[in-house]
């Protein structure tokens, strides 16, 4: 009885387990961000900018939400304007939200014109299908704000976000899974792969040149504020990828199963090698090694989770685990560009080189029933299989990281025509006691100004102190 239909709030297209799967992966997905990747970027970063890192995610998150559902969602998911963009519109309508859910454009047809498959229409309401996609939306740009923490001006960063959610992201979401070109020709991005990690990586790497560096001290020392509490937000961060990657078949089916256990697999392989990485080379297992490999691991997955075999999965996890690795342990200090930009969590190598790569064994691994449980164009398949798919997957790589370089360029120019894209150097020396007003932890140092007003003077090797009258501090005599 509870699967009947009963008109009203249960229309005859209503699949309530479906429903809930969807529902459950877009909180899944937003617990990612809030707490998730709050917690981990307050908590990785050095204690001055703890507050700032930690608010500049929760602001996007915020920010993202408001404007998806004002135009961006229709920019991304709706009818087409051009092969890689949307009409932009409001989702906020009753009559809009209720229907059953569809992407209009993703309707597929052969050479000839005749049907090849049908537009995608999930078993539940329009309004699932907006939030799920808009936690998406607003994971991106989060992951983003990786590359440029503890130096970009954070009214900049509130003009930021509305400016490369409108103009960057809709076109990558729209063009892989909006029925844009890249869809329609059959290029694979499971979950977001490009859409979301390396879009954010070039993006954030872009973003990071235009801001400029961090001050040098911070640039030379810059150790996590505190480093179990980056284990809780990394924590959430994997296992909030069940969503991430097992709500992507738009259905709780057994591609969603396959999709969450390939993302698991992969993950933990990754960890392991970066680990066994830095034991071999450096002599110490690092956690924050760890979970740069567990990142990279999961978004190497991202765009096969459901489109290959689980011994692919332990393939793509031992070179997630390797190859981001060596381009940021080795790579990343030799190469001049690289060295030159301040990426400040290494956002191009978790995210981008990772999803890149991901994208690319996406076209030699994906398994052709695998293909055909998920993707619109039939008979896709993996070169490991006698497909031409990794071309595929080159070209809309390239085609995702030369829009961001230039849109992301042109977004950075243009707000520094009204306000700085860093921050003035006075607030650079003292962090978010300059910024914000308020600090992560009551503890004095760590390149605080020294403030007589604010801090007690004291000293073990005196005995004798007297306080100011006006301020309670402590004066040593």
């Amino acid at each position: 009885m509870a699967y009947n239909a009963s008109g009203g709030a249960v229309p005859d297209w209503l699949n309530k387990g479906d429903n809930a799967w969807q529902m459950i992966s877009a909180t899944l997905v937003g617990l990612q961000s809030v707490p998730g990747l709050v917690i981990l970027y307050g908590s990785i970063v050095k204690k001055k900018w703890a507050v700032n890192s930690a608010f500049m995610a929760l602001y996007a998150f915020a920010a993202v939400v408001l404007c998806w559902v004002s135009w961006a969602y229709k920019m991304s998911f709706g009818d087409e304007l051009l092969p890689f963009w949307g009409k932009a519109g409001p989702a906020l309508g009753q009559k809009f939200l209720l229907k059953e859910a569809a992407l209009p454009n993703s309707t597929h047809y052969h050479h000839n014109g005749t049907l090849e498959t049908p537009m995608i229409a999930p078993l539940y309401p329009m309004a699932t299908m907006v939030w799920f996609q808009c936690v998406f939306a607003a994971i991106t740009v989060i992951l983003l704000a990786g590359s440029v923490l503890g130096r970009m001006n954070f009214k900049a960063w509130m003009m930021f976000v509305p400016l490369w959610l409108t103009f960057s992201y809709t076109v990558g979401a729209f063009s892989l899974w909006g029925g844009g070109f890249l869809f329609h020709w059959g290029v694979m991005d499971y979950s977001g792969g490009y859409v979301i990690h390396l879009s954010s990586g070039i993006a954030g790497f872009t973003a990071a040149y235009w801001v400029g560096p961090r001050v040098k001290k911070d640039r030379e020392r810059f150790p996590p504020n505190n480093v179990v509490l980056t284990l809780a937000g990394s924590g959430l961060l994997w296992m909030g990828w069940a969503g991430f990657n097992g709500g992507d078949p738009y259905a709780a089916n057994t591609d969603s199963s396959m999709a969450v256990l390939n993302t698991n697999i992969c993950a933990a392989t990754s960890l392991l090698v970066w680990t066994w990485l830095d034991v071999i080379f450096f002599n110490k297992p690092s956690v924050i090694g760890a979970v740069q490999g567990m990142i990279t691991g999961l978004v190497c997955i991202t765009p096969a989770a459901g489109l290959v075999q689980g011994w692919a999965a332990v393939v793509m996890g031992v070179l997630s685990g390797s190859v981001p690795w060596f381009t940021m342990m080795i790579v990343d200090k030799r190469w001049r560009l690289l060295t030159a930009v301040d990426d400040t969590l290494g956002v191009v190598h978790t995210h981008a080189v990772a999803g890149f790569l991901g994208g690319i064994l996406t076209g030699i691994f994906a398994e052709p029933q695998l293909c055909a449980l998920f993707l619109p164009v039939t008979n896709s398949r993996g070169v490991a299989y006698g497909g031409l798919q990794v071309f595929k997957q080159i070209v809309g790589g390239l085609f995702i990281i030369g829009w961001n370089i230039v849109v992301t360029s042109i977004i950075c120019v243009a707000i520094q025509f009204m306000i700085p894209l860093r921050m003035p150097e006075e607030q650079l020396l003292i962090g978010d006691d300059a910024v914000h007003g308020e600090e992560a932890y009551a503890l004095w140092g760590d390149g605080e100004l020294y403030d007589v007003t604010k801090h007690e003077l004291y000293s073990d090797n005196d005995a004798s102190q007297t306080r100011f009258p006006s301020s309670g501090a402590t004066q040593v005599v």
